[in-house]
């Protein structure tokens, strides 16, 4: 399968970024600018070239009948975004019951222009005790893959800070949906 997606990826014009050296058994994979469906794809095609075990969260209305168990045998995973509840402890839970996760998540939540990131995806990896992987699908450059192993140190304003930085908006499909972060003065 890894040499199916990385054939799809050069025949698409992708390129595969190297990957960190340092390559944790449990992460979050921080996937950013997320601005079109098409990231789904060129992500997922991504993932598998990697040969990791991976998945992905979704909102839960896609996964609706048959599509719902395509998506669950691929890795998805249903979020209710309109149930608050115990969301963080439960990924934590399943991420370091499994010998290797990795579980990619868009922190904008939605591909339309959204100001201010959630913040699930890093305290999800806090609860858990894990890395984040920063990883970006650069339709600028056509390069997709992870770029950065993220430690987060508990300081969640300004991690999140950090972590926004290292995205552009010209990575973006749509960059007039994506909002850029700048440092406060």
């Amino acid at each position: 399968m890894k040499k199916i997606a990385s054939s799809i990826l050069s025949l698409l014009g992708w390129k595969c970024l190297p990957t960190p050296q340092e390559q944790p058994k449990h992460s979050i994979i921080c996937v950013a600018p997320h601005t079109s469906n098409l990231d789904f794809i060129i992500g997922k095609l991504y993932y598998l070239t990697q040969g990791k075990p991976h998945s992905f969260l979704m909102k839960k209305s896609w996964f609706f009948f048959p599509l719902g168990y395509l998506l669950k045998a691929i890795g998805g995973i249903p979020v209710n975004r309109d149930k608050k509840g115990d969301m963080v402890t439960r990924l934590a839970d399943y991420i370091n019951s499994q010998e290797e996760a990795h579980v990619a998540i868009t922190p904008e939540g939605t591909r339309s222009y959204r100001k201010e990131w959630k913040s699930g995806f890093y305290r999800i990896a806090l609860a858990a005790g894990i890395d984040i992987e920063l990883a970006v699908i650069d339709y600028k450059r056509k390069e997709v893959g992870i770029f950065e192993v993220f430690t987060p140190t508990g300081n969640l304003d300004k991690d999140i800070a950090y972590i926004r930085s290292r995205f552009s908006k010209e990575q973006a499909k749509y960059p007039e949906k994506y909002h850029e972060y700048t440092q406060e003065a």
